[in-house]
């Protein structure tokens, strides 16, 4: 079975800068909300452009080692393993490191020779120093809004990449994302990018993160298999934004009014 090249709808002309970017060897950060489509936005271009993709979700424990490679033990001897950084710089490849401030601090200091005009992966545990090939591209991301003082990027590791921001999609567009990739009707995801956009806009319950256009897609999938609109919205999106019961009565209400009551409302009333 053929594999399915992403679908992604350009917003502004982050392709271009894209393209401009892996021309010139200059690392690239995204930054903007969960689930706004950075991702995607990567695989597609990856794939645009011919090049391998290797994709890392940074997470607390992540080391430079897990980026970097590790020594092994195997039948009776050790041996050199590359890590998902190494295998791209040695593959012309795109590393792209997702949420890269959730990482360990070390991992910082073994992305700046690739983030300056050396462009070298040194190993230290090796003693090899790695040349970039022009075709390598290192992009890493992280949602600004989400990070706190201690999980912040600092500006001298900033400084080193060119940015591009991400925001959700203009209505229009995002509804049609939404439909694109659920298959649901115009009409059903017009309302549920219409739900989103008011749930966006609600300061007072102080989300970490607000309705992400994945979380529609998701919401729209429940709908289109079968699930009560409402209670799909709130397994879909309301659920996964809040823990807080009183938060998430108030989401339900807001969902309530574009998607009425739920079956077990009406059960309830009958």
């Amino acid at each position: 079975m053929a594999k399915k090249s992403p679908y992604y709808l350009e917003q502004y002309n982050e392709v271009k800068l894209f393209e401009y970017a892996w021309r010139r060897g200059l690392p690239l950060l995204l930054k903007g909300p969960t689930g706004c489509g950075k991702t995607r936005f990567v695989e597609y271009m990856a794939e645009k452009l011919g090049r391998p993709l290797y994709t890392v979700a940074c997470h607390d424990d992540l080391s430079a080692a897990d980026l970097v490679g590790r020594h092994l033990i195997g039948e009776g001897h050790t041996y050199w393993n590359d890590g998902p950084l190494t295998r791209a710089v040695r593959e012309g490849a795109v590393c792209y490191l997702d949420e890269v401030v959730e990482a360990r601090k070390d991992t910082t200091v073994v992305l700046h020779p690739l983030t300056d005009h050396r462009r070298i992966l040194p190993i230290e545990r090796t003693g090899e120093t790695i040349q970039a090939p022009p075709e390598f591209m290192l992009v890493v991301s992280y949602n600004p809004g989400y990070q706190n003082l201690l999980k912040g990027m600092k500006p001298s590791t900033r400084q080193r990449f060119v940015s591009i921001r991400f925001d959700y999609p203009k209505p229009n567009v995002e509804a049609h994302i939404v439909t694109r990739e659920s298959g649901a009707d115009e009409e059903l995801s017009r309302s549920l990018v219409a739900m989103a956009e008011a749930l966006r806009r609600l300061n007072e319950y102080e989300l970490e993160e607000s309705a992400s256009t994945r979380l529609l897609v998701y919401t729209a999938i429940l709908i289109q298999s079968g699930l009560d609109p409402l209670e799909a919205c709130q397994a879909g999106i309301i659920e996964p934004l809040t823990d807080d019961e009183e938060t998430a009565s108030a989401l339900l209400e807001v969902a309530r009014s574009y998607f009425g009551e739920s079956r077990e409302d009406r059960v309830i009333k009958s």
